[in-house]
């Protein structure tokens, strides 16, 4: 929990004083050797240190997951494989999987949902991207609205939601080949746009980088861009506006 709620809690007696302070005294960071846990980082920011699956021993991750959800009750991780999944899920039997985000998490918020996040995906080819970006806002307590395949080849589809849009407190543009769905958006709303490029298309799309200059290089206003395929960091963001745009 932030700071804020935790004093916030024990004004209002939902905590004890002794309880506030086990959490405060607890060590900053979990020292496993390989890998140091921040677990005074949902203090400082918010939000829990999130798991990236790929590349990690088994072993590692196995450990890092465990230990997460032990501190803080729930986890997500993010580009996990199939096979790493099943070993959280050996030792974590309530974690789920999903395939086409590849979003592996334990635990949920305990609050009902808040706020207003679009996200919009160019093609289907983009939802992988577009349901990392989604599902990690959702972890974090946002609520979220898909607008899928909207892409400008048929630029009808997405303003027949432009009530949807104009309604968001922020908006994830997710597209590859071009990547024009962001300044499309970008120049029908007045809330902040986070574009993010994918790696689908033709050769010359080069593995994303078409779309991320077409993204930066944005004549509407209001647009920022994150890395190519980087749905969790546009997720992130999203949720960081959104909570602002709340309060």
């Amino acid at each position: 929990m932030e700071l804020h709620e935790l004093l916030e809690r024990v004004r209002t007696g939902e905590l004890k004083v002794e309880e506030a302070e086990g959490l405060l005294r607890r060590a900053p960071f979990d020292d496993l050797g390989y890998a140091k846990l921040d677990l005074h980082r949902q203090i400082r920011s918010g939000f829990p240190e999130v798991v990236y699956c790929a590349g990690k021993a088994q072993a590692h991750l196995l450990s890092i997951f465990e230990t997460l959800y032990e501190k803080n009750g729930r986890v997500l991780g993010t580009r996990a494989s199939a096979e790493q999944a099943a070993l959280v899920r050996s030792r974590i039997p309530s974690a789920r999987y999903d395939p086409i985000s590849c979003i592996l998490k334990a635990g949920e918020t305990q609050e009902p949902l808040r706020g207003s996040i679009v996200v919009c995906s160019a093609g289907t080819a983009d939802i992988p991207v577009a349901e990392e970006a989604a599902q990690t806002a959702e972890f974090f307590g946002r609520q979220v609205e898909r607008v899928y395949d909207v892409g400008v080849s048929g630029l009808h589809r997405l303003l027949s939601r432009l009530d949807t849009l104009q309604s968001a407190h922020c908006i994830i543009a997710v597209a590859g080949m071009e990547g024009a769905l962001a300044s499309v958006i970008g120049g029908l709303v007045s809330c902040p746009v986070i574009a993010v490029p994918t790696s689908v298309g033709y050769g010359a799309n080069l593995g994303g980088v078409s779309a991320l200059l077409t993204m930066i290089n944005s004549c509407a206003n209001g647009v920022g861009v994150v890395n190519i395929d980087n749905g969790y960091g546009a997720g992130y963001l999203a949720s960081q506006i959104d909570r602002l745009a709340e309060r």
